[in-house]
This record gives C-alpha cells, sequence and structure tokens, in this order.
C-alpha cells in the first residue's frame, strides 16, 4: 500500500497519494491580478448604456431647443425607451443586479410612492400633482439604469463628460442667443428655461470640469477646459442668482480643499481667484445689484427695485409653506402645487420646505437620507485600500458638488432637478466599481470552469494561487 502524505488545496487539509511531477504541475497556471484595462474590455449592456449615455447628452444637452428640426422630436423619450428595452434584453449578463441595488435606491423608490400617495390625497389639485410626479419619476428610471449598466471607470468618466461638456455648451449658447434677455431668462426650455434652475445646473458641473482640466497631460485639452470654465463661470454671474452664487462659493471652497490643498496644487487657489475676479468684472453688475438689494436700502435702479421685491416675496413664501406643512404634515400638498396653494404662482425658495409642504414631512426624511447615502458612499471609498488616482479626483469633485447643493439648497427650490440625484448615483456607481474591482476580480474561473486554489507559501511569505484544472 502506498504511502500518503498531507497536501493542502484551496486552504483544505486532505491526504492524496504521492505522484510524480508531470507537466501540468510544472507549468501550473500563476492567477495574478488582472489589469484594470483587461477586465474592461468585456462590458455588459453595451445597448443599454449607449442609450443610457444618449438620454444623458438629451436632458443635459436639450439640443431640440437650439438645434432647429429637432424641437417636434421627442428625443429623451425615444432615449429612455431604447435604454429600457436594452436592459430588459441583457438581463443576467450584468456583473449588478436588482438586488445589489443600494438604499438610496430604495429611498429615492419611496420617496416617489408617497409622493404617488400625496398625489391621491391632494388637497390642492390631484390630476395635476400626479401627472407631475409620474414625470418626475423618470428620474428613479434614469438612477436605476445608471447604477447598472455604469460598470467600469471609462464608462462613468463618458457619463460625466457627456453631462459637463453639455452643461459648458448650453453656457455658450445661452449666452450667444440671450445678449438681450436679461438674467438668461426663458434663452432656453425645460430644465434651463428659469435663470435659478439653469445656475445651480452650471455650479453643480463646475467640480467635474475642474476634475477633467487636472485629469488630461495634453496642453489642448487643459486649455480647452479652462475656456470652459471661464465661460461657464460667466454665465453663473450672468444669471445673477444669489442663491446659485453661494452655492458656487460653497462648491468651489470644497474643490479647492481637495484639488488644490490636499492635491498639492496651491497653484489652483491664485488661478481660481484670477478667473471668479475676471468673470465678475465682465458680468456680475447685475448680480452685485442684486445682493446689494437684500438690504433695502441704496435701490436706486430698477434691477435692485425688482431683487428687493423678489427677496420680500420669499420671505413671505418661506411662512406660506410652514403654514402648509402645519395643515398637511403626513402628505402635503402634492408635487409641484405650491405655486397654487400660495396664491402668488411662485415657489418656495427652499429646497427642503419645498420637499416637505409638498409631500409631508416622510417625503424630506427620505429625501435628508437619500443625500445622505451619497456622503456614506465617499466615505467607504475613501476607506478602501488603494485607491485609483482618477476615482479619488472624481470623488473629490462629487463631494464638492453635493456639499455645495445641499447648502445652495437653502436658497433655491431644486427639489426635482435631475443633477444632484445623477450625483448620488455616481457615487453609488464609483463605490460600486472600486470595491468590484478590490474584491470581486480573483475569485472568477475562466470559461473552462478552472477555480483558484492557494498553494502552499512561496518564498516571500505568501500563498501562490494556481489554477485546479
Amino acid at each position: 500500500m502506498r504511502e500518503k502524505k498531507p497536501v493542502f488545496a484551496n486552504t483544505k487539509f486532505r491526504t492524496a497519494p504521492p505522484k510524480e511531477v508531470n507537466w501540468r504541475d510544472r507549468y501550473a497556471v500563476t492567477a495574478l491580478p488582472l489589469p484594470r484595462d483587461t477586465m474592461q474590455q468585456s462590458e455588459p449592456l453595451k445597448g443599454a448604456y449607449f442609450w443610457l449615455a444618449v438620454f444623458y447628452l438629451v436632458y443635459c444637452a436639450r439640443p431640440e431647443d437650439w438645434i432647429p428640426g429637432l424641437q417636434s422630436v421627442p428625443l429623451a423619450k425615444i432615449s429612455g425607451v431604447f435604454a429600457i428595452m436594452g436592459l430588459l434584453l441583457s438581463f443576467g449578463r450584468s456583473k449588478r443586479g436588482l438586488r445589489d441595488l443600494p438604499r438610496e435606491a430604495i429611498y429615492l423608490f419611496l420617496l416617489i410612492g408617497v409622493f404617488f400617495l400625496s398625489a391621491a390625497f391632494s388637497p390642492v389639485w390631484k390630476g395635476g400633482a400626479f401627472f407631475r410626479t409620474l414625470d418626475f419619476a423618470k428620474v428613479l428610471v434614469a438612477w436605476v439604469l445608471t447604477f447598472l449598466a455604469v460598470t467600469t471607470l471609462a464608462r462613468l468618466r463618458r457619463v460625466l463628460f457627456i453631462q459637463t461638456a453639455s452643461v459648458a455648451v448650453i453656457s455658450i449658447v445661452s449666452m450667444v442667443k440671450g445678449a438681450s434677455h436679461p438674467r438668461l431668462d426663458g434663452v432656453l426650455g425645460g430644465i434651463y428655461s428659469n435663470p435659478n434652475d439653469l445656475a445651480f445646473a452650471i455650479v453643480l458641473s463646475l467640480p467635474f470640469c475642474l476634475a477633467f482640466l487636472l485629469r488630461t497631460d495634453s496642453i489642448l485639452r487643459k486649455a480647452a477646459w479652462a475656456v470652459a470654465l471661464l465661460l461657464m463661470i460667466s454665465a453663473l454671474f450672468l444669471t445673477a442668482s444669489r442663491g446659485a452664487f453661494i452655492t458656487f462659493l460653497v462648491a468651489g471652497a470644497v474643490s479647492l480643499w481637495h484639488f488644490g490643498i490636499k492635491g498639492r496644487r496651491l497653484y489652483l487657489i491664485g488661478a481660481a481667484a484670477v478667473i471668479a475676479i475676471v468673470a465678475a468684472i465682465v458680468a456680475g453688475g447685475h448680480l452685485k445689484d442684486r445682493l446689494l438689494a437684500v438690504s433695502g436700502q441704496g435701490l436706486d435702479t430698477d434691477s435692485q427695485s425688482s431683487a428687493y421685491g423678489s427677496y420680500e416675496q420669499r420671505r413671505i413664501l418661506i411662512s406660506r409653506s410652514l403654514e402648509g406643512i402645519e395643515h398637511y404634515p403626513i402628505l402635503g400638498i402634492g408635487l409641484h402645487n405650491f405655486s397654487t396653494y400660495s396664491g402668488v404662482w411662485r415657489d418656495v425658495h427652499v429646497t427642503y420646505l419645498q420637499i416637505a409642504v409638498e409631500g409631508g414631512i416622510p417625503c424630506l426624511i427620505l429625501y435628508l437620507m437619500f443625500f445622505g447615502r451619497g456622503f456614506s458612499n465617499l466615505r467607504r471609498l475613501r476607506r478602501l485600500p488603494d485607491p485609483d488616482p482618477e476615482a479619488t479626483l472624481f470623488a473629490g469633485a462629487l463631494h464638492s458638488s453635493l456639499v455645495g447643493f445641499l447648502v445652495g439648497a437653502l436658497f433655491a427650490p431644486e427639489a426635482y432637478q435631475y443633477f444632484p440625484y445623477f450625483a448620488v448615483a455616481y457615487t453609488a456607481v464609483l463605490l460600486a466599481i472600486e470595491q468590484e474591482q478590490k474584491g470581486g476580480e480573483l475569485s472568477r474561473g475562466d470559461s473552462n470552469s478552472s477555480q483558484l486554489r492557494a498553494g502552499p507559501t512561496g518564498r516571500d511569505g505568501k500563498p501562490s494561487f494556481t489554477y485546479a484544472w
């Protein structure tokens, strides 16, 4: 009877008869971590991702507003339908599924569900609240598609590029077409028709513009992003949005902390000051008048008088919203119904009050929990070992954008703008990508159903991994 010797496979002790060294043992394959570029070659959900990218382009750039011939084409609906079809046809081939959706997706789902209940019991306008909630619910579809289809850092980079470049183009088009429009009001339609909404879209995209500028080594691309940054800030000042200006200061300070101080690029502080001063001199006159009008003194121009009247009206709307919350604390009055309820056809210029009065206090709690998860994702991302430099760069931009929004939301009605929801989706995607690359790739077998086995430690004290055939 042959002698049996102990061997190790998959770190479990077993006995097996000794055997002679053959060619399989001599040429055992050592499993090494795959390069990121290699792991990204086989990308699932290509069709769904393509149409999702088209949806982002249509939503962020709104080509139907400034390209002749596209006004009557429902580009957003077409791209959204094809994205959903591509996702449904690709189920089972993605590395993520519906069960992998993070908690913030559940919070968003519940938030929209409460809004539908609010519409059903609205004391103001049930039908209007229902259809407006149905329209807002598209953000959940886009959110889920983003998490499921954006499975690599390259894909996330493209989506961020689409949003940032689109907002830069919108800024240029608004300034060109809106030379005779005060505050660029009504130059474009949709989410950019209101100057406050346009300004917030610009502010929330500025940190990504700075991240792309720092990411590239090309002088021409750096120059292009620097020009885009200057033009976006100029458009922001032309809107004369006081809330967006405060958001700009906060997001800019956080961006300089991440990229300038922590990133050891101190020259960014001086460069940012120069760009801000130039933009303020060129396009900041109207904004200065509106900021000075808050005091109610020295109202020498029609612009200042109008700005002070707007300030006083907002104080009245805040009081009116608090009354609405007191009378309808559970389900609110229905999405976008406050303008009717207020009696002056204006929204309350505090996002948190806007959510609470139209959806009730439960909606406000879910809203805060949703955005809190965005910061939680970024904290978990920072704790991962050996972070990818590009992921760190985008994480800093996302943190700057989210902090700026949460502060700026105190001064503007931006509860239903998609850009903040997209930012939280980007944090979830970035965290999932980094976690998958850090911990999930070594457990994969090859196409021949081979498995990784931990062999005995080598000379360096680390276990060697070999494929078991």
